[in-house]
């Protein structure tokens, strides 16, 4: 039987060092003395000199993590949040089901052992100790493309793969018309569905892991394990259009809906919501000054940055994606809740927003950000240029609170060197979107319109996504329809270190030969008034713009 909870005494909080409120000196306003900025750009860095008076915001340092993560798992379980003690609801005779986040974060992929298994290793050993055997676990993949077998066991772990791998241990499958089911309408009429094995077990677990403020609550589970004919409701144009900023939930449409999907979902299943936060190490410590102002490196510091980039102008583009892609981030467990959906999230948003916000002071006329070389949909993949305008207009214009970082009209500028290339196997969609339809138009009212409904019901993209590792056929036009809010506030869009200038054209961007000349070309009407503002990125920061 399952250790009495009488044994675990209550868990102190790690002290939690540098609030939000105490950041002043993570935003920096740079001087003629101030050393070359690093700007991620895909799978490399530039060390550029910014212009004096440009002010650079970083991310916080990383949070204290939990001193034993398995123990803060288990009273989780047993002291949830609104809800009876998940021992307190478990019976022999019950299905239960589990749903996971899936490879989509953290970026880039954590050192194991992933939350996801220490998370498991325990829920599977109480639902044992409570002879519960009717057990599944799903990858709640939703519309993303289906994670290996090697990516399955790397993030649940030897123990849980070899016990349910394949039959009760598999991805979501939005197109398999018999195991999906309809709960019902939202007040609005929009009709929800969701997995079939998840709502007809007695009790639905989902394990999340939250990276940023859009993902968790609700919509874990009315996105994760939802279909198109769900997922068409918030992911569309005229939703997204309407949202002021994915990193607060309190004030974007797209959340408005989710939750409104989420109540019916909730409303019919029983849910037991188990939601982590992490600390934003994101470097160990071979590569560490990369969380650093630059103008505090030390000599160390500088040769370690030297023998990086050295290392990687030597690799072959092919064996440097290879080796990036197989780096894991040394992230350290910071929270976790569990019980009602509600009560959990709000808790995991107070530590997410902890570790990310910086309180910033006016808006700016020109905003730098660099690409990375990841994100939520190109994971042991190619970033192709739709994932670029994705991460760019969607996510990294999107981190702030309150209101945007730049002046609405004002330019962005997204290093990132812009090729026309994609991965054949995971984004097949996505090339003739990208070729055939932004061809024709880029307006997303009229992409919706003409194109979408052809790409979701296409049958070789559903064949691929099914038994393939393609994502959806209609994953480009959402990734597209991200970046809408973007495109509605700011009046231009550079892209700098840009090798293939048709691209940014396609995109309907500009182009740049450099960040030097893409800033002489954003400058060139407002002159030396112009005001400059670089977000410091990756690991994460979200700006509190006053």
């Amino acid at each position: 039987m399952a250790a009495p909870e009488a044994r675990l005494k209550e868990l102190k909080r790690a002290e939690l060092k540098r609030e939000v409120g105490a950041r002043s000196e993570l935003v920096v306003t740079l001087n003629r003395r101030s050393q070359p900025r690093l700007i991620a750009y895909g799978e490399e860095f530039l060390e550029e000199k910014l212009p004096p008076g440009t002010r650079v915001v970083y991310p916080p340092p990383p949070l204290d993590p939990l001193p034993d993560p398995d123990v803060a798992i288990r009273y989780a379980l047993l002291h949830p949040e609104n809800a009876p003690p998940l021992f307190a609801q478990l019976n022999p005779n019950m299905r239960v089901t589990i749903a996971v986040d899936d490879i989509s974060l953290p970026l880039p992929p954590m050192q194991r052992p992933d939350i996801r298994e220490r998370v498991l290793n325990q829920l599977m050993q109480m639902l044992a100790d409570y002879g519960v055997d009717d057990v599944h676990v799903i990858v709640a993949t939703s519309l993303h493309r289906r994670m290996t077998a090697a990516e399955i066991r790397r993030m649940v772990g030897e123990r849980v793969f070899s016990q349910l791998w394949p039959d009760r241990l598999y991805n979501f499958d939005a197109e398999n018309r018999a195991e999906l089911v309809m709960l019902g309408k939202t007040e609005l009429g929009e009709e929800v569905w969701i997995s079939r094995r998840a709502a007809e077990s007695d009790l639905l677990i989902y394990v999340n892991i939250t990276l940023v403020p859009m993902d968790g609550g609700y919509k874990s589970v009315a996105v994760g394990l939802a279909p198109y004919q769900s997922l068409r409701y918030h992911h569309n144009p005229a939703t997204l259009k309407g949202c002021h900023s994915y990193m607060d939930p309190s004030r974007s449409a797209l959340h408005s809906t989710v939750d409104r999907l989420g109540r019916v979902v909730h409303r019919e299943l029983n849910i037991f919501t188990i939601e982590t936060s992490i600390n934003n190490r994101m470097y160990g410590a071979l590569f560490d000054f990369f969380h650093k102002n630059e103008d505090s490196f030390t000599e160390w510091d500088r040769l370690r940055l030297r023998g990086f980039k050295w290392t990687m102008a030597k690799l072959s583009p092919r064996a440097r994606r290879e080796l990036l892609h197989h780096y894991a981030a040394p992230y350290e467990m910071t929270g976790v809740w569990a019980g009602e959906t509600q009560a959990v999230h709000r808790k995991t948003l107070e530590r997410v927003f902890q570790q990310y916000a910086v309180p910033v002071k006016g808006q700016t006329d020109i905003l730098i950000v660099g690409i990375p070389y990841i994100c939520p949909y190109n994971v042991n993949s190619v970033m192709n240029p739709i994932l670029v305008q994705c991460t760019g207009l969607g996510y990294l214009f999107n981190m702030y609170r309150n209101k945007p970082l730049v002046k609405p009209g004002g330019t962005l500028i997204v290093c990132h060197p812009l090729r026309d290339e994609f991965h054949p196997e995971h984004h097949p969609s996505y090339i003739e979107f990208f070729h055939r339809c932004l061809a024709e138009t880029t307006d997303s009212s009229e992409l919706e319109k003409r194109f979408e409904a052809e790409f979701a019901a296409n049958p070789t993209y559903i064949h691929m996504y099914r038994y393939g590792h393609a994502y959806h056929g209609v994953h480009p036009f959402y990734m597209w329809y991200w970046g809408e809010p973007g495109r509605q506030y700011l009046g231009r869009v550079i892209a700098a270190g840009c090798e293939e200038p048709e691209v940014a054209q396609r995109l309907g961007w500009e182009a740049a030969d450099s960040l030097e000349e893409a800033i002489a070309m954003a400058t060139s009407e407002l002159g030396r008034s112009a005001t400059i503002t670089y977000l410091h990125l990756p690991p994460l920061v979200i700006a509190d713009v006053e």
